[in-house]
């Protein structure tokens, strides 16, 4: 006797329901096909299929959503910055294949749409350090102040002991990223923020010395550019076989509310980072340390712990003592004794560091002093403050520049 229930479902109680079938998809083809993968999407949100890390005996039969863009801020978790970031000696990951991809299915990403997930402007010491410990997480696009320099990186450079050949560019050659992070010296940020507008990221973030952030945003169309900062040390020393870099203080990075995808790499990549609510707070503090120790460390050429020691330290607190009301009137909130802690603490987790500004007097570069002990006195200035210490480091570090 030939069916009577009617085409394309089941007669019930005199309705017709249709049948809850799902959709069929060929095994031969699957919906990522259609669109490029970001490279920074694919690391938390990967298809198997795409990346090899689908079981072989399971096919693709549902229809998945494609990758179809870069991961915005609001994709990561907001335990970012809810709880301080594990130690550098954390260990990566071992999470299951789907949840991360491998850096090399990343890598090919990349290649093929030629957009990176990160970029770096400004390779020197710290720049080196953080793209060496990112590369085994995401690739990075370094960017050289020129292409000779670029070439030079690429023919490689040691790194905390092991041979790094970043993907080197220079800045008229320099890819599209997701996320840029600029680590030029002060006096090149007007620079590195027309290169980092061209490479049309969804943020940029400085964690340079000083205070940057308005001037960067003044030369930068990016959605997002703000300032964080970094307490991570590392030096650059020239030898027979070539630059070697060497990190030399396991410290903190801070980042705005809006760089919680820079902040998760950064983790990943087995750094200390976090996103920072009151970053205004955290960049004045930054300062403080920056103006207390750099330019004692230039002028005295020694490492950071020294200043801990006799003679230096009588100046090394003097200087913390005559900033600290100017910093608090801008609405550092830390009294005398917090304050010296904070500094004591910063020299003696980079004991073995040369300071920037150490490196850049040794090297016959111009230093950074005016975007550091000069950013403190025109504060000092614009409330008829004197500061006697300062303004006499900065005199003297200036008459030793080139």
């Amino acid at each position: 006797m030939p069916s009577t229930r009617p085409r394309g479902g089941r007669i019930e109680n005199g309705l017709r329901k249709r049948c809850a079938t799902p959709e069929k998809t060929p095994r031969s083809g699957h919906s990522c096909a259609a669109r490029p993968h970001s490279p920074l999407r694919m690391l938390h949100n990967p298809c198997p299929r795409c990346f090899g890390t689908a079981p072989p005996e399971h096919a693709h039969t549902t229809a998945h959503r494609p990758h179809s863009g870069p991961l915005a801020p609001d994709r990561i978790s907001a335990s970012m910055t809810e709880s301080p970031a594990p130690p550098a000696t954390q260990p990566r990951s071992t999470s299951s294949p789907t949840a991360h991809v491998s850096a090399r299915s990343v890598a090919a990403a990349c290649a093929a749409s030629g957009r990176f997930a990160l970029a770096i402007i400004g390779p020197g010491a710290l720049g080196l350090h953080f793209a060496a410990r990112l590369e085994g997480v995401v690739p990075v696009a370094l960017i050289a102040r020129d292409a000779a320099a670029a070439a030079r990186l690429r023919a490689g450079v040691e790194v905390d002991g092991r041979g790094f050949r970043p993907q080197a560019f220079g800045p008229e050659q320099a890819p599209e990223a997701d996320w840029v992070i600029v680590l030029v010296k002060a006096g090149d940020t007007a620079t590195a923020a027309a290169t980092a507008s061209r490479m049309r990221p969804l943020g940029v973030l400085s964690l340079q010395n000083g205070l940057t952030g308005e001037l960067l945003r003044a030369h930068c169309a990016a959605p997002r550019v703000d300032q964080g900062i970094t307490t991570e040390g590392a030096y650059r020393e020239r030898g027979d076989r070539g630059d070697r870099v060497h990190p030399s203080g396991a410290g903190e990075t801070l980042v705005p509310p809006g760089f919680e995808a820079v902040a998760e790499l950064l983790v990943r990549a087995g750094l200390r980072a976090r996103v920072a609510p009151d970053i205004a707070h955290a960049r004045l503090a930054k300062l403080l340390v920056n103006a207390a120790i750099n330019p004692l460390a230039a002028l005295f050429r020694v490492p950071n712990g020294a200043l801990l020691d006799p003679p230096h330290r009588v100046l090394l607190d003097t200087l913390v003592r005559e900033a600290l009301p100017v910093l608090r009137a801008q609405g550092l909130d830390l009294d005398e004794a917090a304050a010296l802690a904070r500094v004591h603490a910063v020299a003696h987790a980079t004991a073995t560091n040369r300071a920037s500004m150490l490196q850049d007097m040794l090297a016959g570069r111009r230093t950074e002093i005016d975007a550091i002990t000069g950013a403190l006195l025109r504060m000092a200035a614009d409330r008829a403050v004197d500061l006697p210490a300062h303004r006499a480091v900065h005199t003297l570090v200036c008459a030793l520049e080139p």
